[in-house]
């Protein structure tokens, strides 16, 4: 295996992405790049000013004006924003529900971009989002796409924020992931979808190990 890879992870929500591509990483000693915790953060900064989700121009100026950071910490990737550490509050439910607000906003994602290809240029990177192996690297040495049923990827949301002491139901959160997957595939830039050359992996009924070793699989032929 040569050194320095960029390894791209897509993929829609549920479908184990993160925790895979932190492992993946982990194994491998590589930075694991959590694209969707940066617009989470952003969706977060938004929500506590106050902005209006549909006013283009604020979320945009917003986003040019923030400092976001990525930084690990023992075994955990940290989030900041604007210096503070946001990594459990940019989990709540109510930044889930309007991220895609501000992802689908082309200034917010053209900063986005610009800052993710910053930290993943140098290689011996693991990014994972929903348009690394189409937009932000698409010249990526290995790009995987991660996926699972609704039903799967809901349940695993599910017990995800049960988890965290959030109160929720099954049903609501499988409407949520629906929407999600709706406009995450929708939108007009960096729409989710399998980027050529792709390796497609279907997780159902897989552990996040069995995905785990499905990815360096491929990566340590």
């Amino acid at each position: 295996m040569k050194k320095g890879l960029i390894i791209a992870i897509d993929g829609p929500a549920g479908s184990g992405k993160s925790t895979v591509a932190k492992l993946v990483a982990e194994r491998l000693g590589y930075l694991y790049i959590d694209t969707g915790a940066m617009y989470r953060g952003i969706t977060y900064k938004a929500l506590r000013e106050g902005l209006d989700l549909e006013d283009e121009k604020a979320l945009v100026k917003l986003a040019g004006n923030t400092s976001l950071a990525l930084k690990k910490s023992n075994d955990n990737l940290e989030v900041y924003v604007d210096d503070r550490k946001v990594t459990e509050e940019i989990r709540a439910p109510q930044v889930t529900n309007s991220v895609s607000y501000l992802a689908r906003l082309p200034g917010v994602r053209e900063r986005m971009v610009k800052l993710q290809r910053e930290m993943g240029r140098g290689g011996g990177v693991v990014l994972e989002g929903r348009d690394i192996g189409t937009v932000v690297f698409p010249t990526a040495d290995y790009k995987f796409y991660l996926d699972a049923s609704l039903e799967e990827r809901s349940r695993r949301r599910f017990r995800e924020l049960i988890a965290k002491g959030y109160k929720v139901n099954l049903k609501e959160v499988e409407k949520e992931v629906k929407i999600r997957d709706r406009e995450d595939r929708s939108r007009k830039v960096g729409p989710l979808k399998v980027a050529g050359g792709a390796i497609v992996i279907d997780s159902t009924g897989m552990s996040i190990e069995e995905e785990v070793e499905a990815v360096l699989k491929y990566i340590m032929k």
